[in-house]
């Protein structure tokens, strides 16, 4: 180990683009993990979800779009189109705020600014599903399909 130490500055001089791209990807990855403690709301499996619905009776919220949400959505969830998701001024939803809310797409990428606005608007348990639909239905869990 010792060996290792004293060759290192004489690598990192010979290969400083690499020891640069190191240190970037280091420095973004740690930046993503302290992001990711921080933040108000939780990711959730689609067992958790299961779970969740079943025990705390969760409002599940699908913001895909509306032909991914025709072609597959999980069951009793309401779709809600990304252009018109406003927690602050959706009556139904502000019945909702002591229950758990699970934010949910077509494969989880596009829920994180949603769940924040959630927060910013007073929920208290918000959630994310990992993966989205496309995860619960690799999980093998029912899906729902067409407008309801």
């Amino acid at each position: 180990m010792n060996d290792v130490l004293h060759k290192l500055p004489e690598f990192v001089g010979n290969h400083m683009m690499l020891a640069l791209l190191f240190a970037i990807i280091l420095v973004a990855l740690i930046a993503g993990e302290v992001g990711r403690l921080f933040r108000k709301w939780k990711t959730i499996t689609p067992a958790g979800l299961t779970q969740l619905i079943n025990r705390e009776n969760a409002l599940v919220i699908d913001l895909s779009s509306y032909a991914d949400y025709e072609k597959a959505h999980i069951p009793n969830s309401r779709h809600v189109a990304p252009s018109q998701f406003d927690p602050e001024t959706n009556k139904d939803l502000s019945k909702a705020k002591d229950l758990p809310v699970v934010v949910v797409d077509k494969d989880g990428r596009g829920v994180a600014k949603a769940a924040n606005r959630l927060i910013k608007a007073g929920f208290q348990k918000v959630y994310v599903l990992d993966g989205g639909v496309y995860a619960w239905q690799t999980a093998q869990f029912p899906v729902a399909k067409g407008k309801k």
